[in-house]
């Protein structure tokens, strides 16, 4: 019997995870997530009860009158009796703050998105009549200042694909465990430079979800939709020197369909392959911090700039709005209007 797909393993373990936050949250926070259930990911909603969990905290904390309830005692009238200025001053208490002895901190994104997370849950309240005001909505979204794009360059990428083959420069250390993984780290980094997909994607590959005949590999994209991603030759080469290798590991337990490998014989996990990447691009470039989503970026410029089609790379990429890639990619889209003007003459010359 076929043991549970990667994404569905990650979508019990949110789910669990949600229930255990739910437990030490008012019971109106229930109704609330069971309404969203059926239009957001086992993600999203667990990152809703996070941020909701630290707004009940912070109204445990401040509020006189929560201060002397269990949160989980919280009357839904409190929240009748929240300003806007009472959200205000909890944003900017969001930007630094001490949770049992450990300092945390938001930037602009964490800002919003927590604002965002608790304007969801008022507009419900509010939309279900449990509620009679709705102070979230009148507080301004934090201004989001655009980032600049880090991704390698041509030459950085092909001198990362040689440190990961050779293993040179590596430390000792390093080096003892490179022996060992090399054919597994390069068919990563080759198939995340190769064809874009997102690093939850490619530790999720199972055995048989990559053809062979048609250099493609099925992968489950957030929202839920499951689609080929194609590969070149390149990226064959690499995936099926380590797909030979793969056949002569007996995987641990539970792990016996997953196709990458962890060194202790499991399906390898996020971070692990976060933390190869980071090992590997620093032999390259100490200025850039290079992640699987910027490897991620550099796949989706180079095809860019080959094709000229911004729909194409949303499409490759698995962006729903083609606008979340023009926003990636509008300094390219500026830099190719730049050369129109050297193909177009008045006069001759």
């Amino acid at each position: 019997m076929k043991d549970k797909a990667y994404y569905e393993e990650q979508n019990i373990k949110n789910e669990l995870k949600l229930r255990e936050i739910l437990a030490t949250l008012p019971p109106y926070c229930t109704q609330f997530f069971m309404s969203i259930e059926p239009t957001t990911s086992s993600r999203t909603r667990l990152a809703y009860a996070y941020d909701l969990a630290v707004f009940f905290d912070y109204m445990h904390e401040n509020n006189p009158i929560c201060k002397k309830l269990n949160i989980r005692e919280f009357p839904i009238s409190i929240l009748d009796q929240i300003r806007p200025s009472d959200i205000e001053e909890y944003v900017y208490h969001l930007r630094v703050y001490e949770k049992e002895g450990e300092a945390h901190s938001n930037e602009e994104r964490g800002l919003k998105r927590k604002l965002a997370s608790l304007r969801t849950f008022y507009n419900y309240l509010f939309k279900n009549e449990m509620i009679d005001t709705n102070p979230a909505c009148k507080v301004d979204m934090p201004k989001i200042h655009d980032k600049t794009i880090v991704r390698l360059d041509i030459d950085e990428m092909v001198k990362m694909l040689d440190k990961v083959e050779s293993g040179e420069d590596l430390t000792k250390r390093q080096g003892s465990y490179h022996e060992k993984t090399k054919t597994r780290d390069l068919a990563i980094v080759t198939l995340l430079l190769g064809t874009g997909i997102r690093v939850s994607e490619c530790v999720g590959i199972d055995m048989d979800d990559i053809d062979w005949n048609n250099f493609g590999v099925k992968v489950h994209r957030k929202g839920g939709a499951e689609v080929i991603v194609y590969f070149g030759d390149e990226v064959a080469t690499a995936l099926h020197d380590y797909y030979e290798e793969r056949k002569g590991i007996t995987a641990f337990p539970g792990n016996e369909d997953a196709f990458f490998l962890s060194m202790q014989r499991k399906r390898i996990g996020v971070r692990a392959v976060e933390n190869l990447v980071k090992k590997y691009s620093r032999l390259v470039t100490s200025v850039k911090n290079i992640t699987p989503h910027k490897l991620r970026s550099t796949y989706g410029t180079n095809l860019y700039k080959e094709t000229g089609d911004i729909y194409l790379v949303a499409d490759v990429l698995g962006h729903k709005d083609v606008n979340t890639t023009r926003k990636h990619y509008a300094a390219l889209e500026d830099e190719r209007r730049r050369e129109a003007v050297k193909h177009v003459y008045l006069r001759e010359e």
